[in-house]
């Protein structure tokens, strides 16, 4: 006899009570021991300063009247605010209780009060390594010392006088990362895109896991959309095969080295995520003609294609993973009903990359709620 599930009033698992799969990596975060993309670096201009969050900690971003970035911890030392409702002042962000300024080391620089007779203290609240590649501001939340070890991917691609064509595009969602990771490389979903068909008749070829990079591959007709369909010469150039990877915490593709993109994700928490796109394509066509259409005018038309098809086609996404998120906090419980093999593949590296992070951290034991309880009232 089948279990008729409902809506259960009890909120999903945290990471540590989950007993299975998804449960695990729907509660998990990510390393932060990694870069992660903070802002676009066109949108922070000098002067300002934006409150970016990674894994619920919040970040002061602001770049100094130098035109260098920075970002501290956002909270000031003295009373907690948030320096992020404050402002720039030079190089450093200013606290706007009682004026308390910042350098990008975290460092307290200028006190505009009296001391009392003290010296002027030593107080810091601690800095965040930063740095711009590929348009975007990267922000190392993890252990410092560590930062110089890890890389931001490299595009050989967007470099140079040959520069591919860049359609940049991001959003914030309603909806876990390990969501949106399973979402940007199952393509079982095809049937959500079927007006734009961005791909379609995909199939499976093989998948596999090396160290902390998921591989896989597809057969999949890409380009076929009434709109993308007249720019996509498909009898001059293949575009039936994409490879797709999972490399810990970055998602990429490649359509037959024509068509590629990179998916870089920022955890807010358990239930927000930040996406940031790069699309990038090596040439289209005239449509109905087999002649390369001019730089100027490709560029003017992915202009046209970011407003007409790739943001709204993301919007799809959008909304089937916040409904997604919604679904799973109602019926966190219900049966695993997942077909494609490559998804589990995902959640198992994220799952095991957050185990990692933990014990790191010294936790070793992963308690319940319940022993905690337990273990406080003896």
């Amino acid at each position: 006899m089948s279990r008729i599930y409902v809506k259960t009033p009890q909120p999903p698992p945290s990471f540590e009570e989950a007993k299975n799969t998804r449960q695990k990596v729907r509660a998990a975060g990510m390393d932060p021991n990694y870069w992660y993309p903070a802002e676009w670096d066109h949108a922070l201009k000098p002067g300002e300063v934006q409150e970016v969050v990674f894994w619920k900690r919040s970040i002061a971003l602001f770049r100094g009247e130098d035109g260098q970035v920075r970002a501290i911890e956002n909270r000031c030392a003295h009373r907690q605010l948030k320096l992020t409702t404050g402002h720039v002042d030079g190089c450093n962000v200013v606290c706007p209780y009682h004026g308390w300024a910042y350098d990008g080391e975290g460092r307290v620089v200028d006190i505009p009060h009296s001391l009392f007779g003290r010296k002027f203290p030593k107080f810091k609240v601690p800095s965040v390594p930063t740095q711009v590649k590929h348009g975007i501001i990267w922000i190392f939340p993890g252990d410092p010392e560590k930062a110089e070890a890890r890389s931001i991917p490299d595009i050989p691609e967007l470099e140079g006088p040959d520069a591919w064509h860049t359609i940049p595009v991001d959003g914030t969602w309603t909806a876990h990362h390990s969501m949106i990771i399973d979402n940007v490389s199952d393509f079982t979903h095809a049937y959500l895109h079927r007006r734009f068909r961005p791909f379609v008749d995909a199939e499976l070829l093989h998948f596999e896991t090396r160290g902390d990079t998921v591989e896989l591959e597809y057969d999949t007709k890409v380009g076929t959309g009434r709109f993308s369909g007249l720019f996509v010469d498909r009898k001059s150039i293949d575009t039936n095969h994409m490879k797709l990877a999972y490399e810990y915490p970055y998602q990429r593709s490649n359509t037959d080295d024509q068509i590629k993109h990179w998916l870089f994700v920022r955890p807010i928490d358990e239930r927000t995520t930040r996406s940031f796109f790069l699309f990038y394509f090596k040439q289209f066509t005239v449509p109905f003609t087999s002649v390369r259409l001019p730089r100027v005018v490709m560029d003017g038309f992915l202009k046209a294609a970011k407003h007409l098809t790739v943001q709204p086609l993301l919007a799809e996404d959008g909304v089937a993973v916040e409904a997604e998120q919604e679904g799973w906090e109602s019926y966190w419980d219900a049966p695993l009903a997942e077909l494609n093999p490559v998804v589990k593949a995902f959640q198992d590296l994220t799952i095991r990359k957050w185990e990692e992070y933990l014990a790191s951290k010294g936790v070793t034991k992963l308690k319940t709620k319940a022993e905690a309880s337990a273990k406080a009232s003896v």
